[in-house]
């Protein structure tokens, strides 16, 4: 005689099957993020998993901000292509608001399908001023580094007061895969540094933006 053996089918209550069935970690971000109202002087982005809300740098953020973009969009000037601050960067239900960035002036063919921000692959360049505490360090040394370069956006520049007496590191090819850059150039403040590709190839980094070597 065969025995018949019977499994017990599983069984899911109501809350299980909704959380099992229901939207995944990035979109409950994504909408949590999309529905914020901040006060003004703060921003919010969606980085690694968490939503992360900080206050607008101090005098010295805003001075190499500044000059930063100024250069650039000089630089650029006659070109398909201008530098940004304040705006947001959408890749795969994440969004980032970088110090500046370069991308097409028509950002309207950039922008993602809630015309929030301009799309990741549309930038080529990103830049960060490093405030001061350990957890802004640590998102732009770290954690924004390895989002930008999942987003393969070709070169990051990270301006970093707090890195010795001042240092700017220059991040270029992208693996996406690994999260991280294969080519990384730090110099000190003080020593010139050349964006080598894209539309601000040929843009230098030195004390005319970072201002002199600290002491």
């Amino acid at each position: 005689m065969t025995a018949v053996t019977h499994e017990r089918p599983e069984i899911m209550s109501e809350a299980q099957a909704e959380f099992r069935n229901g939207p995944d970690l990035d979109e409950v971000l994504w909408q949590a993020w999309k529905a914020m109202e901040l006060p003004e002087g703060y921003r919010a982005e969606i980085i690694e998993g968490a939503i992360e809300v900080s206050p607008t740098g101090r005098l010295s953020h805003a001075q190499i901000s500044n000059r930063l973009r100024r250069a650039l969009d000089k630089f650029l000037d006659e070109s398909e292509y201008a530098c940004y601050q304040d705006t947001n960067i959408i890749h795969q239900r994440k969004g980032w608001v970088p110090d500046a960035f370069v991308a097409p002036e028509d950002l309207e063919s950039c922008a993602d399908e809630d015309h929030l921000g301009v799309l990741a692959k549309a930038v080529h360049l990103v830049v960060e001023v490093v405030s001061p505490g350990h957890r802004n360090q640590d998102r732009d040394r770290v954690r924004k580094r390895r989002e930008y370069a999942r987003a393969g956006i070709p070169v990051y520049v990270l301006v970093d007061d707090y890195d010795g007496q001042g240092a700017v590191t220059l991040f270029t090819r992208p693996r996406p895969d690994k999260a991280d850059w294969e080519d990384i150039h730090r110099v000190p403040y003080g020593t010139e540094v050349t964006v080598p590709e894209g539309p601000a190839k040929g843009f230098v980094i030195g004390e005319a933006i970072t201002g002199a070597r600290r002491v």
